[in-house]
């Protein structure tokens, strides 16, 4: 074994654990972790030396010396993270507990590609003006199709490829791109509703479906990084051409331009918000009510084909999907349970809403970066500078 994997296997067990359990003691990151009380608090020294964690003091119920709280230090490492979605943008800067605070947003003026690349390189380059050597990578999350960490296509912002590492502010800066939805449903396996489940399909609905299946807390994202797209499976009516070129796909029957179609509407500019209005609709509206139904309906199918082929052990509903199967939960149950294989419906796997909402791509980006970040030579890295702040 090398000296430095010695040197740095405790400190990123340690990291890692204020990372899973935010507030976590050292007394309780010394006994999940089997460290003696000296070799915690060796450790954990070590990582206030080089500004890495900081420890405050808190009250406990029992008599005797009072028990410290880990949390990243003042003057630490960051991350910074970008939700590029349809209509807008965020960015926000975490520390190594990998909670993520909005520092600036925006929404898109034009569509066009530079322009919006552009605006969100601004305020990339003033956060890390401000933060200095202390960011360490910065991860984008993006409504797009990213294929060997590059967008290569966006229906909902009616991209084709795309250049972005404008946004790394810096050509040292890691920069890492993932698709939204696979990053939403990282960050649910991770620390969401399907946490410590080991198999976990997530579906979002926002323009079209989206989402991931994540294996042991890794998204499969197939051979080139593209997978997970299953608003392109041939779930729909084949008759209607999709933007992302394809005939048939799903992602047609399951957000705003479905409901729309089922009244008989022209296709929405914008997907989510008819959809969110429509949702509003639906007590004094007899027909949008079936025009829902008709939509959990084709969510739920689709839902039914990819329990079959994947099994997962949980599955997690995210943005619109959830707002869908609540708005009309017998119709999605019944198209659910029509479309599962005959073994599986007595002991269907639990479908339950996301507990990170429109977060959770924002969430899945900073798991990215941190898991970029926590290595023995980001740590090394890190060690190197000195004192960044």
């Amino acid at each position: 074994m090398r000296a430095r994997d010695v040197r740095w296997r405790g400190a990123l067990a340690v990291l890692d654990q204020m990372r899973r359990e935010p507030g976590v003691t050292r007394a309780a990151v010394a006994r999940r972790l089997g460290l003696s009380t000296g070799s915690a608090t060796e450790i954990t020294a070590r990582l206030r030396d080089l500004c890495l964690l900081a420890e405050t003091p808190v009250a406990t119920a029992s008599r005797g010396r009072r028990t410290t709280v880990l949390t990243p230090h003042p003057d630490g490492p960051v991350v910074i993270a970008v939700d590029l979605r349809q209509e807008d943008w965020r960015c926000a800067v975490a520390p190594l507990d990998g909670r993520p605070g909005i520092a600036e947003t925006g929404t898109h003026r034009s569509r066009d590609p530079a322009h919006v690349v552009g605006t969100v390189a601004q305020a990339v380059r003033r956060l890390h003006h401000r933060l200095g050597e202390r960011v360490r990578a910065v991860s984008v999350a993006i409504a797009a199709t990213v294929r060997h960490g590059s967008v290569v296509q966006s229906s909902a912002l009616g991209w084709d490829a795309v250049d972005l590492t404008a946004l790394a502010a810096d050509p040292r800066m890691p920069l890492l791109i993932g698709n939204d939805a696979t990053l939403a449903g990282l960050a649910e396996a991770r620390q969401g509703a399907a946490a410590g489940a080991t198999t976990v399909l997530h579906i979002t609905v926002e323009v079209g479906v989206g989402g991931t299946l994540v294996v042991d807390g890794r998204p499969v994202d197939g051979a080139t990084g593209a997978g997970g797209e299953f608003g392109h499976l041939p779930f729909g009516d084949h008759g209607l051409r999709c933007p992302c070129g394809a005939r048939g796909c799903w992602d047609l029957m399951v957000d705003g331009r479905a409901i729309a179609r089922h009244l008989g509407e022209p296709p929405p500019r914008d997907p989510r918000t008819y959809a969110e209005q429509a949702l509003t609709r639906i007590p004094a509206d007899p027909a949008v009510r079936a025009a829902v139904g008709h939509t959990a309906t084709g969510l739920a199918r689709g839902l039914a084909g990819l329990i079959n082929a994947l099994d997962p052990a949980v599955v997690t509903l995210g943005a619109l999907a959830e707002s869908l199967r609540a708005a009309a939960e017998p119709e999605f149950a019944a198209a659910l349970a029509d479309g599962l294989m005959r073994f599986r419906r007595p002991h269907p796997p639990p479908v339950v809403a996301a507990a990170l909402g429109r977060d959770g791509a924002l969430y899945g980006a900073v798991v990215t970066a941190l898991d970029h970040f926590l290595t023995e030579e980001g740590l090394t890295a890190w060690a190197a500078l000195g004192s960044p702040a």
